[in-house]
């Protein structure tokens, strides 16, 4: 597979960022066009839609999904720990995919909706091999969707709301509540 040009990525990259910053309303063409610093025409070459830039925004969140889910099954045993350590937004790719994929979901996109469902529930295939049951995968799901939105709650935080310590014994309960 080849490498998306770099004006097309850059123009994702805008539309991302607005989409975090200020909002999915905000998030138009022209807008988008200006803080990729690319013409209009140059916008449509590679999108010639909203439609289109919300469809290829939620592609990279797949690909960026999918190099998740491989990282978690790679990580074996330690399945569990891998992922929640990964729940908490350092301002990675997934992270500021997810946050805008999400505020095109609250927007009313049924794609981005349906893409998100499909995010979490690969995550939960990738951990569920690891836990004893199903009530085991909602606790260790519930347990990454808490860490993702207190980070949300803030923003500002450097790093991830529970640190060292605390994000330690945190997924040492989560494995032991949720062995098989």
């Amino acid at each position: 597979m080849s490498r998306p040009p770099r004006a097309r990525e850059s123009v994702l990259d805008a539309f991302e960022q607005i989409l975090i910053t200020r909002g999915e309303k905000a998030a138009t063409m022209d807008a988008t066009a200006r803080a990729a610093a690319v013409s209009k025409g140059g916008l449509l070459y590679h999108f010639g839609s909203k439609e289109a830039l919300e469809a290829g925004l939620i592609e990279r969140l797949v690909a960026l999904v999918d190099a998740d889910v491989a990282e978690i099954i790679a990580a074996g045993d330690a399945a569990i720990a891998h992922f929640i350590r990964t729940s908490v937004m350092t301002g990675a790719p997934l992270d500021r995919a997810m946050l805008a994929v999400s505020r095109l979901a609250q927007g009313g996109s049924a794609p981005a909706s349906a893409a998100l469902h499909e995010a979490r529930r690969r995550w939960a295939d990738a951990v569920r091999p690891h836990v004893r049951d199903e009530t085991a995968l909602d606790l260790v799901l519930l347990a990454s969707d808490g860490l993702y939105f207190n980070n949300l709650l803030d923003p500002a935080a450097s790093g991830p709301v529970l640190r060292d310590a605390a994000m330690n014994r945190l997924v040492s309960l989560l494995e032991q509540l949720a062995a098989r």
